[in-house]
């Protein structure tokens, strides 16, 4: 069911598709509004058309690289003027697949920057505005370590282990200032960083897409009960 009294304006990174889509579908149907930055204009385009048909929302598209620090000022100035914003979810995130010691080095500095540094900036940017007026939402999406090729050097652990830290400190500092945090650690594999794009069914189990939205709405319930870290599943 589509809500239809506004709750602000939700910010999502990582929007042009995976979970950080489902985000932005789910918050609509919510009653947000929704500004969705990613690298990829047109297919936050397409989406942004196909979820104001759906939703009846307003989405706005703004294309942004996080590696870069061009990208990443220009979310923090966002965040920072726009009064109608009353949710972040910090879901942008890339991954290394090869073992840490195999990588390319010049690999390295986009993982920190998109996952660890951009995060960081952006909770930093819009948390004094949220605590101003007493209310405001701040999900950041980790990922857990699975079988999977790009979670076997470590980086995988090494993030969710800063975001979980990181994300402690903020809701011991500010949740007596009305905001609200959730940590969210699905298995990497619905993570934006693997193109989460498959529709089709998968034999013997759920698909991709479908397991994305069944963790953002887990997520989201968890978020409602004041769910602090949510092991997002995906059933």
């Amino acid at each position: 069911m589509i809500e239809g009294v506004s709750k602000g304006t939700a910010v999502v990174t990582g929007a042009s598709s995976g979970v950080g889509a489902c985000y932005a579908e789910q918050l609509a149907e919510r009653g947000y509004d929704v500004i969705m930055i990613a690298r990829n204009r047109a297919r936050m385009n397409t989406l942004a058309s196909q979820l104001t048909d759906k939703t009846g929302r307003s989405f706005e598209v703004v294309q942004a690289d996080l590696a870069r620090l061009a990208g990443v000022q220009s979310v923090e100035s966002l965040l920072r003027s726009d009064s109608s914003i009353t949710m972040l979810v910090n879901n942008a995130g890339i991954g290394a697949a090869a073992p840490m010691l195999e990588s390319d080095t010049s690999l390295i500095s986009p993982i920190i920057a998109v996952n660890l540094a951009a995060l960081t900036r952006f909770t930093r940017a819009v948390a004094p505005a949220f605590a101003s007026r007493g209310t405001g939402t701040i999900i950041q999406v980790a990922t857990v370590a699975n079988d999977r090729p790009e979670c076997k050097n470590g980086m995988c652990e090494a993030i969710a282990a800063y975001v979980l830290a990181y994300s402690r400190s903020l809701h011991q500092d500010f949740s007596d200032q009305g905001i609200r945090l959730q940590v969210v650690l699905p298995e990497s594999k619905y993570r934006r960083f693997l193109q989460v794009t498959d529709h089709e069914a998968v034999r013997g189990r759920v698909s991709y897409a479908t397991a994305a939205e069944n963790m953002v709405r887990t997520a989201l319930a968890g978020l409602d009960h004041g769910e602090f870290v949510s092991m997002a599943s995906s059933r």
